[in-house]
């Protein structure tokens, strides 16, 4: 059990720690430093390092969300059973299906919109629909992230107050 409880905990720590380093470091880091450098096409170039990092974490945060599902669910069944199981098991699956919504659909559909316009959406007029729309998007994905980050600091309270 003891095992089981201790994979749980580490993947909510690389999760919402991998969430917080991504938002609050990494993303602010590389577009201020690639868009203050002479690069070409700088916040492009910026959103397409970061977009890479997202989703490349995105598989990490997939994974994670089916251990700590399996963490759960073996807990349950050789017991004894994790108080608030049901709570639990809402909060983990409620966070994996906003991170597969963020990361599949949402993020599709910012792919979509860059490639199509070539240049950083930054670049493009206040009201151009394109910019408009990657903009809403952009604040979909990012509130998105704090279903799992604010979910997974709720299991990391229940965890270590067990």
């Amino acid at each position: 059990m003891l095992a089981l409880r201790y994979v749980a905990l580490l993947t909510l720590l690389v999760w919402v720690g991998g969430l917080i380093a991504l938002g609050a470091i990494a993303a602010p880091a590389i577009f201020d430093v690639l868009s203050a450098q002479t690069v070409a096409d700088g916040r492009l170039l910026a959103g397409a390092v970061f977009g890479e990092i997202l989703r490349r974490f995105t598989l990490v945060s997939y994974a994670a969300g089916v251990l700590l599902l399996g963490t759960l669910i073996v807990r349950a069944i050789l017991g004894p059973r994790p108080r608030r199981f049901a709570w639990r098991a809402g909060v983990a699956t409620l966070m994996l299906a906003t991170t597969a919504y963020a990361g599949i659909v949402v993020a599709g559909r910012l792919r979509d919109i860059q490639r199509s316009i070539r240049v950083a959406p930054s670049s493009l007029p206040a009201d151009d629909p394109r910019r408009v729309e990657f903009g809403r998007l952009h604040g979909i994905s990012t509130s998105l992230q704090l279903v799992p980050l604010l979910g997974g600091l709720a299991l990391i309270y229940w965890e270590l107050k067990e």
